[in-house]
């Protein structure tokens, strides 16, 4: 066990980040060399081991914290990372890029500094990598079944993993040119250096995971055709469709969405163009969007030698403690937060790069047709409504928007062609388990004046013959839903935007059910259930 008073004798102490002028001289981890030992053991053990770890619940993918904080404070590596890949097949990618709720919702978080359950997750993560300790783990024994995964971002290499180790064959489809979806062109260098994802897709492989780039489902492969092919479908495309900004002025040149920006840079850092095609380089920048995606692009303007950087967010700027109405163990309070971006653009400018309660009027462009200037007014907190005699105009080469996503692409072809339908949010509709929702039937006669609506469904999901045997196994669904059989949701394509660890844990319990799907049970783990959500106000 940890220190029983560990919390009382030893203060809170992140592992320091490199000086913020060394990361702007290049894209690697901002952590890249420093000592995380004994550092990180010392910290492991402010666990207090709760009787009721609510860092358990903060967590969506319910890891053992205390057991493996207990381990690393000890220096047992080993069982370590035995207990944190029993709930989590990639903690190297959640200790670095989850924003931890799990910190959030640690007792000591009540009256005092919590644990760094983060930094803690990281080190046992590296130190079994460095230390032999995750091998890769192929099947006993094969199902004879197989799974296509179409998407390979967390939530699809999570469902592939899990359904490898079961014993099923599973080919996981991605659009582009390589694996990993966000993690791979989403996620800047500096955030996640790519040989981490490397590492583990090569684990993958060698566990029997079939991989295939250049796949386009919807697109160019038919995915009705590619449902037919395998026993199962896992969708797990991520929630791609990029929200606009309706101001005047939003066609001039120099305006990107901030997707499209991360995706030209990290394609110069896998070496596929000497420069590119977006850059910030001697411009004046400005970011429209206070979230994650825009402080990546934050970091990476500066990395590429921006005049300077301004991030609008439209939201009031937070206080330093939790509001009343937010208390704990609630994740994801809105308090005042500084990433490691905003920290090197005040340690360049002096100043946060944020300006709060701003939204943008219109775009200003020069005789080129380039974006010159953005106008802007500061926004009443709670209303969001324009402010009069606030407005003002920002100098401006290059507009970012990064506004976030509001689902899965609606152009891709995908849904119609697996007969998928929307929830109210734009996400693909599905059941408590998983299992993706399709058009409902017409019910009652026909509507005055008119046939029948006829409903597009695809010819594996029409409903059998009578005497017939159920297509796939399975009973046919009652007449009063229509469900594509054998394809399931996972992911931000169902839950919408969400954190990587939502994503992990989707892709774990679709994995569970798909399983269950396929051989009418299952030993694999469930930890969270398609409509549950974080314990937030």
């Amino acid at each position: 066990m940890t220190d029983p008073y560990g919390f009382l004798r030893t203060p809170r102490s992140p592992v320091p980040s490199r000086p913020a002028d060394e990361r702007l001289g290049d894209w690697r981890e901002v952590h890249a060399g420093q000592t995380l030992l004994p550092l990180v053991s010392e910290q492991a053990n402010r666990c207090m081991d709760c009787g009721v770890p609510f860092c358990h619940g903060g967590c969506p993918l319910g890891n053992l914290i205390p057991e493996w904080n207990a381990y690393a404070a000890h220096g047992d590596w080993c069982s370590a990372s035995e207990r944190l890949h029993a709930t989590n097949n990639f903690p190297e990618f959640t200790g670095r890029l989850c924003p931890a709720p799990c910190e959030d919702a640690c007792v000591l978080a009540i009256n005092a500094d919590p644990v760094t359950i983060k930094n803690v997750e990281q080190t046992i993560a590296d130190q079994a990598w460095e230390l032999g300790y995750t091998p890769p783990v192929p099947p006993g024994r094969l199902s004879g079944q197989s799974v296509a995964v179409i998407g390979s971002g967390p939530a699809g290499l999570a469902a592939a993993q899990q359904l490898t180790r079961a014993g099923h064959t599973v080919v996981v489809y991605e659009r582009a040119d390589r694996i990993g979806g966000l993690l791979r062109y989403g996620i800047p260098a500096f955030k996640m250096e790519k040989t981490h994802l490397d590492r583990r897709i090569a684990q993958m492989r060698a566990e029997g995971t079939v991989f295939r780039t250049d796949a386009d489902i919807g697109g160019r492969v038919d995915a009705a055709g590619l449902r037919r092919r395998h026993d199962a479908v896992v969708v797990a495309v991520g929630a791609a469709e990029r929200r606009e900004l309706a101001a005047p002025g939003r066609g001039l040149r120099g305006i990107h969405q901030a997707m499209d920006y991360l995706i030209c840079a990290n394609r110069v850092g896998e070496g596929d163009r000497s420069e590119p095609g977006i850059t910030a380089e001697g411009r004046h920048v400005v970011i429209v969007g206070g979230g994650d995606t825009g402080s990546d692009c934050l970091g990476t303007a500066l990395r590429q030698g921006a005049l300077s950087v301004l991030q609008l967010d439209i939201r009031p700027e937070p206080g330093a403690d939790r509001p009343d109405a937010e208390p704990w163990p609630l994740v994801h309070p809105q308090v005042y937060r500084i990433s490691h971006a905003h920290e090197e653009a005040r340690g360049r400018h002096g100043t946060d790069p944020r300006l709060f309660s701003s939204a943008t009027v219109h775009f200003e462009g020069g005789a080129d047709g380039r974006v010159r200037a953005l106008h802007l007014t500061a926004v009443e907190p709670a209303a969001r409504r324009p402010m009069p005699g606030t407005e003002r105009v920002i100098e401006t080469g290059l507009v970012l928007l990064a506004l976030g996503f509001s689902g899965p692409e609606r152009e891709s072809g995908l849904g119609e062609q697996l007969g998928l339908t929307r929830d109210g949010r734009g996400n693909f509709a599905r059941d408590a388990d998983f299992a993706a929702i399709g058009e409902p039937p017409p019910s009652g006669g026909p509507p005055s004046g008119g046939a029948a609506p006829r409903v597009k469904v695809p010819p594996w999901a029409e409903a059998p013959t009578a005497g017939a045997p159920p297509a796939w196994g399975r009973p046919p669904e009652r007449p009063s839903l229509r469900r594509p059989d054998g394809v399931f949701v996972a992911g931000d394509a169902g839950r919408g935007q969400s954190l990587v660890v939502w994503a992990i844990a989707e892709g774990r319990a679709a994995a569970a059910a798909v399983d269950r799907y396929l051989t009418g049970s299952t030993a694999l783990p469930a930890p969270v259930g398609a409509h549950d959500r974080p314990l937030s106000a």
